[in-house]
């Protein structure tokens, strides 16, 4: 864990959970395992404040739990995740993911679990239906059933999983993940900070028999205070549905199993066509149930069985898939690649090489956007050759001596170009020693990483003072939206609604849209690097799986 990655989670935890929750999750980032008491003394917080924070990040799985390191009977020690907090930045790829797969009903299910760490499914059917209530027009209700349809397709495609039970506790409690904190001094068995897969918790998507008849409820007023009433209701409500206990997450991995294929059709779509893009579309769902998610390829495909599976829409005839295929097979890219010849031919998609190559692409672009073309043509040549000396640097780039040393100098300054000594005698001699420049993509995909940890940090604390700065009349802006709200609500005249929009004065409106075009931007650009941090992590995960 680095100094950017540990800055990056408490502006994350910071803007999410509040200063107390960031101070607390950022000194078990840095400490490492600590107990209760070891917590309280170094944050120097109250008892209270600490046991509440930590709530928080156990119920957001940021936080695991297990008995201390002295055994049995020792004080339980916390434990933070730093990737479960980085996974924060991709919450609105995962909500908008899920929307542009099963609608707005997926999308609200997924921002519900993700708001609240993890929920049984009566609740956030309860909850998602009445939000689509609230948004339909009047009269139309959402029927919980449509909604629990929607959870079900979720779990059964892997996008939801039961929270794994903690080991010694029944079904009957194990809604305890908040309440054990809160006493640390009781033994607690060692807990398995694994995300859970079906190998390891047989139902792990397993959806109970839930008994939920009715519709979505209408909110006859939106106060403030009313999310925390029905909170509480919810809370004393007597009612049982059969999912008393059972508690759902959201399954990171499948959404980021999701991502990657994407990111190689999307890829495939850019270097060829769309209709090779949808072939391997095709043999990438063929192969979801059968592929393990750190396999380097898939499992091998028939030509036969790829035809048969390419949905009728797409006219592909069989002569011209053998065309494309071999068309993807020779592609310098190797996404695609041949196993066999039974079946017309066995292909695989080449996971790893992919995202290899992808990775490749992005670390010269960067190259080339800091830099200039001429030193991505010199980054370019050393990927290739692996190894060669400056006099070869010249030639083969066809750029001055002079240029050329400078470029390389630059490049190894800034760590994205490394010099081997080779000496040919033991003494290394500089004029009996070849010096060699080469380029290890590992280490430079590592170091691009950090970088865009700390750009999107950056871009957070910006936008954090952007908001700061303004706060006053962003504060103003709200009350005025909310009186002109209740206004249209009971019906009031134009001139009234003119007369309050009157209250915000044209500078201050064009302050505001001023504002609102630098926070748009600061966002995209988070997303953005998200996407490169992605491609980056996926890589360097698939390089240490294969490895």
């Amino acid at each position: 864990m680095t100094a950017q990655e540990v800055r990056l989670c408490g502006l994350l935890l910071q803007e999410h959970f509040g200063e107390v929750v960031e101070k607390v999750g950022t000194h078990l980032l840095k400490s490492g395992a600590q107990n209760l008491r070891t917590i309280i003394h170094e944050t120097g917080l109250s008892v209270d404040l600490v046991k509440k924070s930590l709530c928080v990040l156990v119920q957001h799985g940021a936080t695991t739990f297990s008995s201390g390191r002295k055994g049995l009977g020792s004080p339980t020690e916390y434990h933070t995740s730093c990737d479960r907090i980085l996974r924060i930045l991709r919450y609105p790829r995962y909500i908008y993911t899920a929307k542009t797969l099963y609608g707005d009903t997926g999308e609200l299910i997924i921002e519900e679990l993700l708001q609240r760490g993890h929920t049984t499914m009566s609740s956030t059917v309860k909850t998602v239906a009445d939000r689509l209530t609230q948004n339909m027009a009047e009269g139309r209700t959402m029927d919980y059933t449509e909604v629990s349809s929607t959870f079900s397709k979720l779990v059964e495609t892997h996008f939801l999983q039961r929270c794994p039970p903690l080991p010694g506790v029944g079904n009957k409690d194990s809604s305890a993940p908040i309440e054990t904190p809160a006493t640390p001094g009781t033994p607690a068995a060692p807990v398995n900070t694994a995300p859970p897969t079906p190998e390891s918790f047989p139902e792990c998507y397993k959806v109970p028999s839930v008994t939920l008849i009715g519709r979505g409820k209408r909110q006859l007023a939106s106060e403030d205070g009313e999310e925390q009433r029905s909170a509480k209701r919810a809370k004393m409500d007597p009612e049982t549905h059969g999912d008393e206990g059972i508690y759902w997450q959201v399954n990171f991995e499948r959404f980021h199993l999701h991502f990657r294929d994407q990111t190689i059709i999307s890829a495939v779509a850019n270097k060829l066509d769309q209709t090779s893009s949808e072939i391997v579309r095709t043999m990438l769902r063929m192969s979801e149930v059968t592929t393990s998610p750190m396999a380097t390829c898939t499992k091998p495909l028939s030509a036969n069985e790829i035809f048969r599976s390419l949905p009728p829409s797409y006219n592909i005839l069989r002569p011209i898939l053998d065309q494309y295929l071999t068309l993807l097979v020779d592609d310098p890219m190797e996404f695609v690649g041949k196993a066999g010849e039974s079946g017309g031919g066995m292909f695989v998609v080449n996971l790893h090489r992919a995202l290899a190559n992808l990775a490749r692409a992005t670390l010269e672009s960067v190259v080339q956007e800091r830099f200039g073309s001429r030193s991505a043509r010199i980054f370019r040549l050393l990927l290739r050759k692996r190894h060669l000396e400056q006099k070869q640097v010249e030639d083969f780039a066809m750029i001055p001596a002079k240029e050329a040393k400078d470029m390389l100098y630059t490049l190894l300054s800034q760590n994205l170009v490394q010099l081997q000594e080779i000496p040919k005698t033991p003494d290394y001699a500089p004029s009996r020693t070849f010096y060699l420049y080469t380029v290890n993509q590992l280490p430079t995909a590592r170091m691009l990483l950090q970088n865009c940890y700390k750009t999107v940090a950056n871009l957070i604390e910006r936008r954090l003072f952007e908001t700061k700065e303004s706060k006053r009349l962003l504060e103003k802006s709200q009350r005025i939206e909310a009186i002109l709200a209740s206004l249209q609500a009971s019906g009031a005249e134009p001139e009234q609604l003119t007369e309050v929009e009157e209250m915000i004065t044209a500078p201050e409106k064009q302050q505001l849209d001023t504002l609102r075009l630098h926070i748009n931007k600061l966002d995209s650009a988070e997303n953005q690097v998200d996407e490169t941090i992605f491609l980056l992590e996926s890589y360097i995960n698939s390089t240490n799986a294969s490895s």
